[in-house]
């Protein structure tokens, strides 16, 4: 609470400071002060690139490793632009930001999955316009127009004054959440993998009166289920199967502006049936006591105590040879693994799942940039698809080996040479997702991208996240007013929403959820929710359907 109050603090001053000295805009390029010689400042341009810091036990300096020399070397050479990275850590990264953006102390160059943060900044004059830049200068960004392209450049770009507030990042692939189950304990209890709703709550009450079988003296430890605080992400395929597959394009935005789809018809059947299982001793009892960055839970799935959970399409296969499924192996016995399965029916029998656009981080620079077009040239640089690739992958004998076949095989690297991130995501920030020089290069390497991992599941995981998917489509309204400085405290209260209601006695579920609903739609959410309803019939009319 502290420092949400010392950032609001610190916002009023920068507003009265750029009132009084004018910030920039974008508009007023320059070009003779930028001269470029063959894609080269004549003059050494200094900038400043945030990077994520993870926390990683035993992972390297997200500022100083090979990866940044790599970075840093190559900007030097091809545009003489020097490089230095300024680490915040990822998961405070929205408070972080905000901090730093009100004490005008922001990299050069930033990166956050929050817009309505920019959004913020930007209307207090803290945010560079980008359209002049991407435009007057897409010659010089070829790279970044071609991965990008006009979608995710312009994804933001407001529809009636054009401004452009941020860049959106590209996912390369379009997985998202996945459930995962112990197939050694499903073996060793004679069960196949689940299909619908009901096999999967049957699967829990087995693991549950079987604790003693699958955990001996640790059966006081079991865990059917586990899904974190962050109820909305980690259950998100239980509660999508519960939404309307067919839903209009305008249902689904007008309820659709938090991504955790609290607003959702449909949503509150799903949490009544998280409450059921939790009141049945299915589900981790203490998950909304651990916040944001916490380990505890991942210990339990290393420890082998977790029977299923509800995660990243590949989390348990990340991180070498600290992922979840690599503990497993260790601490349990080498068949002990955790499988993808499909088991949430959606009510035509299908397994939708609703995904974004291809849109992940999204790129902005904050007015204390002095240096723009070097810093739009570092976005065009870090989209080059040679340097993406060596970004990814690292050096062969090092980072990985090549196949027979020629398939890039991902090995554990160990001091500097270690990637923080999946894919080293934290330094390709235009892109999401493995991304070689060629699809079909890709497409063979994929389900090799994760050491010590049978390539097999990888590519079982990677099947089902992208089975019956509704994918998301850009509604370019503008700017949404209502929903400017109030995503912190909404996103804080939509966690307690579904974290006591998941709590909750059966008796009780319908009146804590109604309370804290009505709680989060009057901080906020039912402002929102009439805006975009205004701004959908401003723009489309009586049409339920985006073309």
């Amino acid at each position: 609470m502290k420092k949400k109050l010392v950032s609001l603090l610190l916002a009023g001053v920068m507003v009265l400071s750029m009132a009084a000295c004018g910030g920039k805009d974008g508009k007023s390029v320059s070009k003779g002060s930028d001269e470029l010689v063959d894609g080269k400042f004549k003059e050494t341009k200094k900038i400043t690139v945030e990077i994520y810091d993870r926390g990683n036990d035993g992972g390297s300096d997200p500022e100083n490793n090979k990866f940044t020399e790599y970075i840093k070397k190559g900007m030097l050479e091809d545009h003489n632009v020097e490089v230095t990275f300024k680490k915040v850590p990822r998961w405070t990264e929205v408070d972080d930001i905000n901090n730093l953006l009100a004490a005008k102390e922001a990299p050069d160059i930033c990166v956050t999955y929050s817009y309505p943060t920019i959004q913020t900044y930007a209307q207090m004059g803290g945010v560079i316009d980008l359209s002049t830049y991407v435009t007057e200068y897409k010659d010089e960004l070829p790279n970044l127009w071609n991965w990008l392209t006009e979608t995710n450049i312009n994804w933001d770009k407001d529809p009636q004054d054009g401004t452009l507030w941020a860049i959106e990042a590209k996912l390369a692939v379009s997985n998202r959440v996945l459930t995962f189950v112990r197939q050694d304990w499903l073996d060793k209890l004679g069960m196949k993998a689940p299909t619908t709703k009901a096999e999967f709550e049957a699967m829990l009450v087995a693991f549950r009166d079987n604790a003693e079988t699958l955990l001996g003296a640790d059966a006081d430890k079991m865990i059917p289920y586990s899904v974190s605080y962050d109820v909305g992400w980690r259950a998100a395929t239980l509660i999508e199967s519960f939404l309307d597959p067919k839903m209009s394009d305008k249902e689904y935005y007008i309820n659709g502006f938090d991504d955790r789809k609290v607003t959702q018809n449909g949503t509150k059947e799903a949490i009544r049936l998280l409450n059921k299982w939790y009141n049945m001793g299915l589900m981790w009892k203490d998950f909304a006591l651990y916040g944001s960055g916490d380990t505890t839970e991942d210990s339990m799935m290393k420890a082998g105590y977790v029977g299923a959970f509800t995660h990243n399409w590949d989390y348990p296969y990340r991180n070498g040879e600290d992922s979840i499924n690599a503990n497993l192996k260790r601490e349990v016995g080498e068949n002990a693994k955790f499988v993808a399965i499909d088991c949430f029916e959606d009510k035509n029998g299908g397994y939708t799942k609703f995904v974004s656009g291809p849109i992940d981080r999204k790129i902005f620079f904050p007015t204390t940039n002095d240096e723009p077009l070097a810093s739009m040239l570092y976005l065009d640089w870090i989209s080059d698809p040679e340097h993406i690739q060596y970004l990814q992958i690292g050096d062969e004998g090092i980072n990985h080996t090549v196949t027979a076949d020629g398939a890039i095989a991902i090995q554990a690297a160990t001091g500097n040479d270690i990637q923080n991130s999946g894919m080293n995501i934290d330094y390709t920030i235009t892109c999401n997702g493995l991304k070689l020089v060629s699809d079909e290069l890709t497409n063979k390497s994929r389900a090799l991208n994760y050491p010590g991992i049978d390539p097999e599941d990888v590519v079982k995981a990677h099947t089902i996240a992208n089975t019956d998917l509704r994918v998301g489509k850009n509604v370019n309204v503008g700017a949404i007013e209502a929903e400017q400085g109030v995503g912190d405290t909404l996103s804080a209260k939509r966690d307690q929403l579904y974290d006591n209601a998941v709590v909750a006695s059966v008796a009780d579920f319908d009146k804590v959820w109604d309370e804290y609903m009505k709680d989060y739609m009057s901080a906020g959410g039912e402002a929102i929710k009439a805006e975009r309803e205004q701004k959908w019939k401003q723009f489309f009319g009586d049409s339920d359907t985006l073309k």
